[in-house]
């Protein structure tokens, strides 16, 4: 009997999973991709859309660029999942049966119930949303003035907050626009949990580029015009960006699996408390011992591969692996800059510090994105993008 199996989300997971799949059943099965958008975004570079939305055709590539010829691809919202039944419920279509099925939806944004928040941000969570801040912050700033210029704020100093804040600098700078932006974390320091040389790096490239940071004090409420903290001034602001954190999907809350904040638990060869399940990336909470795997874009990279084969090995009845999750290191952007750190050495090279910024590390980022649109579609496609990662 031929299985079917399907695919949720065009993410990271989604499509380097997909990518995996067509390789290892090699037309030995149906398969199905569902995702709510018909291109992959490479999200982690998806706030330079912030300051040039001309740069989307170099960070987005069509399913039909991605999908093998026998590869069904759904265009619809994900709205359930009924595992009795064995069918991913769907908005707009009928419902699609699986006899395997991989959980790739990514996440939401979590909002920790801070009154206001929800309704008076924006977020960094696909390409709309990208674009969406960039007309906001061109608004905001065509309407101030020098005495009085446009108050942008990004909330959550984490990957995508700096990022953020970095790129609405440069629109600043290339524009000559009347903005001043303000960087919170609730935490004592920007980059939380990270080595302090990291964390001493960004914040002198954001503070280089003058972006104002508040640390150590959380908000406590936003309203449309201005947030609160816990024991600070309010703060007044022309436009909010939430980026502070991630919960799960909608459409995961009433499937039967074990899950937290509708992430689904799965064990390190990502099979949930449901062998028809599987799950990886941001909706995924993936056993790895003491700490879960990180909700990364590096770490969806690394499950997918895994992830797709192990499908593959599921209806073959061979043993499934198990996957180990291996930090190769961070690089962050802000602007035009960037800082690597702790980055694994390549082809036999180690490297002489820990912590490096300059040249270096502007390449090795346009490197990293480059050799992940190459694995999904092919290195001409990489070449032709180079110049906007």
């Amino acid at each position: 009997m031929t299985e079917n199996v399907v695919v949720l989300g065009a993410g990271y997971a989604g499509t380097g999973a997909i990518t995996k799949l067509q390789s290892e059943l090699g037309g030995n099965a149906r398969l199905t991709w569902i995702a709510d958008v018909d291109y992959h975004l490479v999200l982690h570079e998806s706030h330079r859309v912030i300051r040039d939305p001309s740069v989307r055709s170099d960070i987005t590539f069509p399913v039909e660029e991605i999908a093998d010829p026998a590869t069904r691809f759904i265009q619809d919202e994900v709205v359930g999942l009924d595992v009795d039944e064995q069918v991913v419920e769907l908005e707009d279509t009928d419902d699609v049966e699986y006899d395997y099925v991989l959980v790739g939806l990514g996440s939401q944004t979590a909002y920790y119930g801070i009154p206001g928040l929800e309704e008076h941000s924006l977020t960094l969570k696909s390409l709309d949303d990208a674009l969406e801040i960039h007309e906001a912050v061109k608004d905001a700033s065509q309407e101030a003035t020098r005495g009085e210029p446009a108050q942008v704020v990004i909330g959550g100093a984490g990957l995508s907050g700096i990022q953020t804040a970095g790129e609405i600098a440069e629109f600043r700078d290339e524009h000559r626009a009347p903005i001043e932006i303000h960087l919170v974390e609730a935490l004592e320091e920007i980059f939380p949990g990270n080595d302090p040389e990291i964390q001493q790096a960004l914040r002198d490239l954001l503070e280089d580029a003058g972006v104002q940071i508040h640390t150590d004090d959380p908000i406590t409420e936003a309203t449309e015009d201005h947030i609160e903290f816990d024991e600070g001034e309010p703060l007044d602001h022309d436009v909010l960006v939430w980026t502070g954190g991630i919960t799960g999907r909608d459409a995961m809350e009433t499937a039967d699996l074990e899950k937290e904040h509708n992430r689904v638990n799965a064990s390190a060869n990502f099979q949930t408390s449901d062998e028809r399940v599987f799950a990886i990336g941001d909706s995924a909470i993936i056993d790895q011992g003491d700490q879960p795997a990180p909700p990364t874009a590096q770490a969806a990279w690394q499950a997918a591969e895994v992830a797709g084969e192990n499908i593959a090995r599921a209806i073959q009845n061979r043993p499934l692996k198990t996957w180990e999750h291996e930090d190769k290191g961070t690089v962050i952007s802000v602007g035009d800059e960037a800082v690597a750190h702790e980055v694994k050495p390549a082809f036999g090279i180690s490297l002489p510090v820990d912590t490096f910024g300059g040249i270096p590390a502007k390449n090795l980022k346009k490197m990293i994105a480059a050799r992940w649109i190459a694995d999904i579609t092919s290195w001409n496609e990489a070449r032709k993008s180079w110049s906007s990662l």
